[in-house]
Parts: C-alpha cells; sequence; structure tokens
C-alpha cells in the first residue's frame, strides 16, 4: 500500500503541522483509517490549535485530512467498541464534553481561536463534521461528502453541533440530515448551507490556504473582535443589545493603532503595516 500519509511537524501521534506563511495547516494524519477520529486526536488537534493561538507568526489556521478521507467519525474500535466494553476510550472522556477527554472545551476552544478554516477534502462524517460546525470557514473539495449519522450507530449529535447545524442549513434541512442520518455529496452540502464554497479537489489546499491568508491579513484584535460579535449576536433578539455591543467595540478600534495605520494607508495608496500580532491566552 501507498504511503499517504503527509510530512510535516507532529503534534502528538495523529497531526501534522506546516506554516505557509502567517497560516497553520494542521492535517489529521490517520489516512489507512480515513482519518477516523480518536480521544488522541481530539488532544493533539487541541494542542495545535492552542500553540497557533499563542503563536505571533500564525494568524490563521486550516485544517484538512490526510490521504483521500477528511475523518470519517470515531473510530469504532478504539471509541465505540471500547466503551461499550466498559472502558474509556482514554484521555477521560467520560468527563468531557460530547465524548472529547476532560481537558479539552472544543467548543469554546473554537470560538475563542484566532480564525479557523476547514479544507474538507473527502469523507467527513459524525465527529469529523461536528469538529468543524462552529469554523469560520468552511471549504469542500467536489469529492467531498458528508453525513452527521449518529443516528445510524445509536447515538445523538454533540459538540453544540444540533444548534451549530441549525445556524448552518435551518430547522428543516438540520432535522431531516440528522433524523435520516443520509450521506451528502459537496453539491448538495453548499445548496443546504453546510459549506461555503466547492472547489475541485486539487485546488482545495490552494483555495482553502489562500482564504485564511487574507483572513489573517487583517489586523488582528479587530478579527478577534469581529468573530465574537458574530457569535455573540447571531441569536441575540434585542437589537438594543446587538448595536450596544458593537458600540463599545467600535469605541476601542477607535483608538487602536491598527485603525489609524488602516486610514493612513488607504489615504497614502500602500498596503498598511500592522503592529506585530499579539498571542492570545
Amino acid at each position: 500500500m501507498a504511503d499517504t500519509s503527509v510530512r510535516g511537524t507532529p503534534v502528538g501521534s495523529t497531526v501534522v503541522t506546516e506554516q505557509h506563511g502567517e497560516v497553520l495547516l494542521l492535517t489529521m494524519n490517520r489516512p489507512d483509517r480515513l482519518n477516523a477520529w480518536t480521544p488522541v486526536m481530539g488532544a493533539d488537534l487541541a494542542a495545535a490549535i492552542g500553540h497557533a493561538n499563542t503563536s505571533p507568526g500564525i494568524g490563521a489556521v486550516v485544517l484538512t485530512g490526510a490521504g483521500r478521507g477528511f475523518c470519517a467519525g470515531a473510530d469504532f474500535e478504539d471509541t465505540f467498541a471500547t466503551r461499550i466494553a466498559g472502558e474509556d476510550p482514554g484521555e477521560n472522556t467520560a468527563g468531557g464534553q460530547g465524548g472529547m477527554p476532560a481537558s479539552v472545551d472544543w467548543v469554546r476552544l473554537c470560538a475563542d481561536s484566532k480564525p479557523l478554516v476547514a479544507a474538507v477534502n473527502g469523507a467527513c462524517v459524525g465527529i469529523g463534521l461536528t469538529q468543524i460546525l462552529n469554523f469560520d470557514v468552511i471549504v469542500a473539495s467536489d469529492r467531498a461528502r458528508f453525513g452527521i449519522g449518529f443516528i445510524k450507530v445509536g447515538l445523538v449529535p454533540e459538540l453544540a453541533s444540533t444548534r451549530l447545524l441549525t445556524q448552518r442549513v435551518g430547522p428543516g434541512r438540520a432535522r431531516l440530515f440528522a433524523m435520516s442520518g443520509d450521506l451528502w455529496p459537496a453539491a448538495d452540502a453548499l445548496a443546504a448551507g453546510l459549506v461555503d464554497r466547492v472547489v475541485p479537489a486539487d485546488q482545495l489546499l490552494e483555495e482553502s490556504i489562500g482564504i485564511a491568508a487574507r483572513i489573517a491579513a487583517n489586523p488582528a484584535p479587530q478579527l478577534r473582535w469581529t468573530k465574537q460579535l458574530l457569535l455573540r449576536n447571531a441569536l441575540e433578539p434585542d437589537l438594543r443589545v446587538v448595536q450596544e455591543r458593537e458600540s463599545e467595540i467600535l469605541r476601542r478600534c477607535w483608538e487602536s493603532p491598527e485603525h489609524a495605520e488602516a486610514v493612513k494607508a488607504f489615504q497614502e495608496k500602500r498596503p498598511p503595516v500592522f503592529p506585530p500580532r499579539e498571542t492570545m491566552a
């Protein structure tokens, strides 16, 4: 069998990283198992994103999978069968949220992280999908397939996906998708709003890294504040509260060096040079 694993800097045993300018590419690296998820992979991914958040040279993160799959859901032997046998699959998932290691609050980590882009190159099923539903951008190869699929194995969705999925595709499609266990090809996922863009397979990484690089080129504090506002205000029914939150951040922006530099650069018809990117706690 050909070696389809990727080369780069390993994070633990299941993830490889490679930096492209200001973009950190994370690759789930279990190609022989279609990158099936394990608690160790969950911990490795959290560590890699945490590293990106504390690295000033990184402005955005792209996640993809090695080989022909993105992530085919949880590894049956290493998760389901182990748990049914009465043992914890590892990393104290029994004490965690949604099967994640107890040390990982995945939903909060992604919400508080630098911009996250998923580059879905193949099968994206179960936790393969739920772990990216609160990413900022989802780009799919035209060969990708999507399924939430928990119903097929006698489980229910996790990682806040019952809300995040509904936000992306609407209540009707979310119920159909989750309760049927259907697989959606990339074109159907795009039409439903599950993904943001579909590109030919051979252009996936270039397109995804390009999107992440364009995002990362913007001023870091304003990126963080914009993401926070979009997340906090998505379901806020009171427009007065929405505007108060926006206005509070706008006042910070007016006093920021990034705003001053952006305006000056526009007036001088040159690219802006923003202050060094700060780390995130």
